[in-house]
């Protein structure tokens, strides 16, 4: 798996738990919602640590990546749906320029 692939598994991956996620809330599956976002914020963790330092991209995804963390928090703490349904157009975008970038290398 590249290196490109492996981030939009990522991207993908994280998209799936906060529909999960969601849905858990819905079902009022206290358990298995932390579960799942507890995995969203591994991955976003995962996501950060392979920043490289020398891109100019960079900043702007710690910064994000940090918002992300914020938003999973508070969405894990109140077990709020609508924090988790407000994250995956970010995930789904980053994951898209992720995957249209990649076919260019």
């Amino acid at each position: 798996m590249t290196p490109a692939q492996l981030l939009i598994a990522l991207y993908d991956k994280a998209i799936t738990e906060l529909k999960k996620a969601i849905i858990y809330i819905e079902d009022k599956d206290i358990p298995k919602a932390h579960n799942s976002i507890t995995r969203v914020g591994d991955i976003v963790d995962a996501l950060d640590a392979s920043l490289k330092e020398n891109y100019e991209i960079t900043d702007n995804l710690v910064s994000l990546y940090q918002y992300f963390r914020e938003q999973i928090i508070q969405a894990n703490m109140k077990k709020d749906k609508e924090i988790l349904e407000g994250l995956i157009p970010f995930f789904q975008e980053l994951r898209d320029a992720f995957f249209e970038a990649s076919k260019k290398i």
